[in-house]
């Protein structure tokens, strides 16, 4: 809704289609806005089906072996991996830990669905402070554990599971590039 609204008052060009006072909507402003909201829709779903389909260490790997050949211009692929491991980890913990403030929130009175601009921003606010210390507290108890563990990231690594490429991930490979290609060239057609 903000990027539609951002849209409508900054793009200019096409036809005019509304004119309300100073509001004036253009064509082309509502094929950008359709364009970004469609993108951001594929963008949460193919996250989602990624998340939700792969286990996390699953990832760890292949992001990891992705980015192995960088190692050679000094890229830390395996530190990069750990801290997106660690995120992935964490985000269930995160949205448990904002629904269990808000309802904390509410048994105090802090209504986050009624009341005027500022009393939302306030209420928010209220949630956000001890998100916030709680996501910094988790953060210190794992880099304690870390270390405790003596955990190196520059040590040579060994896994217990390795992966192989098969077949399949031949198939996916080929269809990631072909809708990859289709979504770039619909981009330059529109």
């Amino acid at each position: 809704l903000f990027l539609m609204i951002f849209n409508i008052f900054l793009i200019k060009t096409g036809e005019l289609l509304v004119s309300l006072g100073f509001i004036k909507i253009y064509s082309d402003a509502l094929l950008q806005s359709a364009y970004i909201f469609i993108r951001l829709v594929l963008i949460i779903t193919m996250t989602t089906i990624l998340t939700s389909s792969t286990k996390p260490l699953d990832l760890t790997l292949a992001i990891e072996d992705l980015l192995n050949p960088l190692k050679k211009i000094g890229f830390p692929s395996h530190e990069l991996a750990m801290m997106i491991s660690i995120a992935l980890r964490f985000i269930p913990d995160l949205l448990d830990e904002a629904k269990r403030i808000m309802k904390a929130q509410a048994s105090r009175g802090v209504d986050f669905n009624e009341g005027t601009m500022k009393e939302k921003i306030k209420a928010i606010v209220s949630l956000i402070i001890p998100l916030f210390i709680s996501a910094f507290q988790r953060a210190e108890d794992l880099a304690n554990a870390m270390e405790s563990r003596n955990y190196n990231p520059e040590a040579p690594r060994t896994r217990y599971k390795s992966l192989k490429w098969q077949t399949s991930d031949t198939v996916a490979f080929v269809l990631t590039i072909a809708v990859s290609g289709f979504v770039i060239a619909m981009s330059f057609v529109l």
